[in-house]
């Protein structure tokens, strides 16, 4: 044995050694903090018999945390993945009550929820202790994180890593492009500003514009798998198969990766050794954690739960996440109760369950995601994409700009410095890539500002009954449906607009941001204008008119697609450009461009409502419950970021801007052939293809 590894093993000895006796230590003074924990027998013992109990005590829970905890993970892998979250305390205080039980001393006791105390304070100790003496080493610091690394591939991994690049794509879903420009300004993405700042800088920021769906569903299809044709927004209906789809719902978002396959003839842009974590989509990669659209599958090739294990596994991690997880939960409940006491506005519900879901993206779904990451680093994959979905989760109710917001920006920024420093240990360099899928756009809702839902303002155009309470819609953002995929509950919306009833006459509305859909289901086509008319003489004209909506678009016999805006604008969308914008002078650039192709799409609605916008205020209003949004035209939602190394080739290339998701697909496998790496797509593989 050379006398490096010699030096490496003696190093390790010496950290468990350190670890063990601030254990004891730990251990001790919660013997004399809590009345119900005790190392002591009734009648007393020595300060020396005190001493060795506990270090035995200590030695036996540290013990049995890295040989049995692994084995309890895995095992509990059936169990749904926010629940063994909360089961976390519970086990760790089994756990010290089995080594007290055990204990060669013969000594000490405690109450069960004592013991779920005390273990829970040990193994943050532990924790802390063994990360800070392993951070001055940078071989034992690499070797700590290689814990969050697939066993299987690492036992697998005799050989050298490999001498080319690979990539790492980190997506913070919802940032755009002038919010990442003001938080690293402002000195609250100190990380990314030593990218981006500096005599030399590593990276450059871009701009770019998504599609008329200005969401993550749209946006990661067309980045991860090259075509997001026929996704019109978040949720849609579709008259052929009589279902509302729906992008963050597992079965949807399998059938709209099948389609995508089907349409490019290719796997995604992870087919060659990747990695896809915390997303819609699966990329075609092999590892998969958090992935929605494999989330419904059952059976051994759903490898999607098997992250949380890599996490877990870690009694530490485990306790660390579970309490960061209480922590963001009071955080939530206090920064909504300051809110509606200072009467902030814009402002919307934020009770229920909501500060848990809150959580579940800040803390858990963070946690698990940047470890697998790291895992995949430490692994020496390929291609890695992984999203972070914490920013769009809060600023969707707190605001994009609110501080509520930027506390979440610092967070990502330190898990951004952490991906980085543990590249430097990786076994081959990686090129960091991190870029955003959509902005947010602010703004009050809707129903807040003119107290009825779009859904009622069509069913009064329509000449229907409207309820005298007006109902509430349904909010879509991202984790809501990642949360009810980890309990393993369906994801229905029963609150997301007016679905088919006892009369299939009567419209459908849904809500995707400040873009409404309207869809007759008893007729199979899309309908014409003049249909409309016939049937609902009054309707165009009361969504045109109404001054919460910008423009609508429908097809017309006469002019193919035509555009309405209010007081009898319109034109068709054939003759639409930037210099003749006409109702859609207020929306920009491109604007134009993001309707016609919309329309070509086979399941755009019959009627499609933008809301109205400021272009001053850059405010929507959002159909939904939401002061933070996204998902049509308007505003900060359509222009998020791409920040490249400059090693890598210009992202724009030949062309002037970068336009839509699919554009991102092309440049990125650019630079994946730049690493030097395996070319992509590949075919997609037989059990990927669409029946």
């Amino acid at each position: 044995m050379g006398g490096g590894r010699w030096r490496r093993v003696l190093s390790g000895v010496w950290r468990s050694i350190a670890v063990w006796g601030v254990s004891t230590v730990t251990m001790l003074v919660l013997a004399g903090a809590l009345p119900d924990f005790q190392l002591e027998s009734d009648t007393g013992d020595s300060a020396t018999r005190i001493a060795v109990t506990a270090a035995a005590g200590a030695g036996v829970f540290g013990l049995l945390s890295s040989l049995v905890w692994p084995l309890l993970v895995r095992a509990l892998l059936l169990v749904p993945a926010l629940v063994l979250g909360l089961l976390v305390f519970f086990l760790n205080g089994s756990l010290l009550l089995i080594a007290l039980r055990i204990n060669p001393s013969g000594r000490g006791e405690a109450a069960p929820e004592t013991a779920v105390v005390v273990a829970a304070v040990m193994s943050a100790v532990a924790s802390a202790t063994g990360g800070a003496l392993a951070v001055r080493d940078d071989d034992a610091y690499r070797r700590r994180l290689y814990r969050l690394a697939d066993r299987r591939r690492r036992r697998a991994a005799g050989q050298a890593g490999p001498s080319t690049h690979g990539a790492v794509f980190l997506q913070l879903d919802g940032v755009g492009h002038d919010v990442l420009e003001a938080a690293v300004a402002k000195g609250l993405m100190p990380t990314l500003a030593a990218w981006l700042g500096g005599p030399r800088p590593t990276h450059r920021l871009t701009p770019w514009r998504t599609d008329w769906s200005s969401q993550t569903g749209a946006s990661q299809l067309g980045i991860l798998h090259g075509s997001n044709h026929d996704v019109p927004a978040f949720r849609w209906y579709e008259k052929d198969s009589h279902e509302v789809m729906v992008c963050n719902r597992p079965t949807s978002a399998a059938e709209l990766q099948r389609r995508a396959i089907r349409y490019t003839g290719d796997g995604g842009l992870l087919t060659v050794d990747g990695a896809s974590r915390g997303n819609l989509f699966s990329g075609g990669a092999d590892q998969l954690a958090l992935v929605l659209s494999v989330s419904a599958r059952r059976g051994r090739e759903n490898r999607s739960r098997a992250g949380y294990f890599a996490y877990f596994s870690d009694p530490a991690n485990a306790v660390r996440t579970a309490m960061s997880f209480v922590a963001e939960v009071l955080r939530e409940i206090g920064q909504s109760t300051r809110a509606r006491f200072a009467k902030r506005r814009p402002r919307v519900g934020r009770g229920g369950l909501y500060p848990f879901i809150r959580a579940f993206a800040t803390v858990v779904e963070r946690d698990v995601v940047v470890a697998a990451v790291i895992g995949d680093m430490l692994a020496g994959r390929n291609a890695v994409y992984a999203d972070l979905v914490a920013y769009d989760e809060v600023a969707h109710h707190s605001g994009p700009r609110g501080r509520d917001a930027e506390k979440v920006l610092e967070r990502l920024d330190r898990s951004l410095a952490l991906i980085a420093k543990v590249a430097e240990h990786a076994p081959r360099p990686y090129r960091i890539v991190v870029l955003s899928d959509h902005g947010q756009s602010p703004g009050e809702t809707f129903l807040t500002r003119y107290g009825l839902t779009l859904g009622n303002l069509v069913r009064a155009g329509c000449g229907l009954p409207v309820p005298r309470k007006a109902q509430r819609t349904h909010s879509g953002a991202e984790a809501r449906a990642a949360v009810r995929a980890a309990l393993r509950r369906p994801v229905e919306e029963s609150g997301e607009g007016h679905l088919p009833s006892r009369r299939r006459s009567e419209p459908i509305v849904l809500a995707s941001g400040n873009l409404g859909l309207i869809s007759f289901p008893d007729v199979p086509h899309r309908m014409s204008r003049e249909e409309i008319d016939r049937r609902h003489p009054a309707l165009l004209s009361t969504l045109a008119n109404h001054p919460g909506v910008g423009f609508v678009l429908v097809r017309s016999e006469e002019h193919g697609g035509l555009v309405v805006g209010a007081h009898g604008s319109e034109m068709p969308v054939d003759e639409l450009d930037d210099e003749h914008p006409g109702p859609l002078a207020d929306f920009g650039p491109g604007a134009a461009d993001a309707v016609r192709r919309t329309h070509s799409f086979p399941h755009t609605a019959d009627i499609m409502v933008n809301s109205w916008y400021d272009p001053v205020e850059g405010e929507v209003l959002a159909f939904e419950e939401q002061i933070g949004s996204h998902g049509g035209l308007g505003g900060a939602q359509g222009r998020p970021f791409l920040l490249s190394p400059v090693a890598l080739s210009a992202p724009l290339g030949d062309a002037t801007e970068l336009v839509g998701a699919e554009h991102l697909h092309r440049v990125m496998r650019r630079w994946l052939r730049e690493c030097d790496g395996p070319q992509v797509p590949l075919a997609a593989r037989p059990n990927e293809r669409a029946a």
